[in-house]
């Protein structure tokens, strides 16, 4: 599923269906919507219908545009751990990146001082929702997978004790999503998913999310047991090693970030 400026679509290869279309309304043109009805997605039928259009041509939004709530977890990577010297933690470290923080996955990002970070993210939208999720079905609860970058202002991070982790990844534009949304069922192994981020060029980030110390089914778990999680939530999965602040190699402008998810696809961000 894509968000095709501000409608839901359905993307077979390249070619693009309007759910609305598709469905003769039975689901609405909001991706919000669209979301929400995923199980119901899986049963539409493309067969008699014609492309509205093409994600070469689409202007792509945010998959999941307006999540009621949007998480970041924080030291999920070994690795990321043992660059940054910080201690790990037995349970998820959450915090908030505010909603409004949320771009289209080829958006601008607008750098606010010279300390600014890029991390690669695996990102699960969820669809059914609800609270006190169990582990064991919670890819059932997920309506799809995208590709994301937790932006991080640092200074801005680390300006209190203890750090604002919450202000300093959400600045207006630091929490782009995309390009598409894809269901779990389309992968062969979803949990195990090649991870990279290249800045100008240079690969900085390579992982896989097999290398996740807490998985997706037990950060659903984890928040769900403290709060209901609706349609379209956002879940930042974590980055590993090789972001900026720890070697120095912090975003300027003019910098293009690329951020590849396999079986999702790439977002290129251009630093202003």
């Amino acid at each position: 599923m894509a968000n095709d400026a501000g409608r839901a679509v359905l993307a077979d290869g390249d070619d693009l269906y309007d759910i609305a279309t598709v469905t003769d309304g039975r689901i609405g043109p909001d991706p919000m919507a669209a979301i929400a009805a995923s199980d119901e997605l899986h049963s539409i039928s493309l067969a008699n219908h014609e492309p509205t259009g093409s994600l070469a041509g689409a202007r792509l939004g945010p998959p999941s545009p307006r999540p009621v709530n949007c998480f970041g977890i924080g030291l999920n990577y070994r690795s990321h751990i043992e660059e940054t010297g910080v201690a790990g933690s037995d349970v998820p470290v959450v915090f908030t990146k505010f909603p409004s923080c949320i771009s289209p996955p080829h958006a601008e990002v607008q750098l606010v001082g010279d300390s600014v970070d890029y991390e690669a993210e695996l990102v699960v939208v969820i669809g059914k929702g609800g609270r006190d999720l169990p582990a064991e079905a919670a890819w059932d609860c997920v309506a799809g997978l995208t590709a994301g970058q937790d932006i991080s202002d640092r200074a801005l991070q680390f300006a209190a004790n203890p750090p604002h982790f919450d202000l300093g990844k959400s600045r207006d534009g630091y929490g782009p999503i995309g390009p598409v949304l894809v269901s779990p069922d389309s992968f062969a192994d979803y949990d195990d998913i090649a991870l990279e981020c290249r800045v100008n060029g240079e690969v900085r980030q390579s992982a896989t999310t097999a290398q996740l110390i807490h998985d997706v089914p037990a950060l659903i778990a984890y928040i769900s047991a403290i709060l209901t999680l609706s349609p379209g939530d956002l879940i930042f999965t974590g980055t590993p090693e090789g972001v900026g602040v720890a070697s120095g190699n912090l975003l300027r402008p003019g910098d293009v970030i690329e951020t590849t998810l396999a079986g999702i696809g790439t977002m290129t961000n251009r630093c202003t």
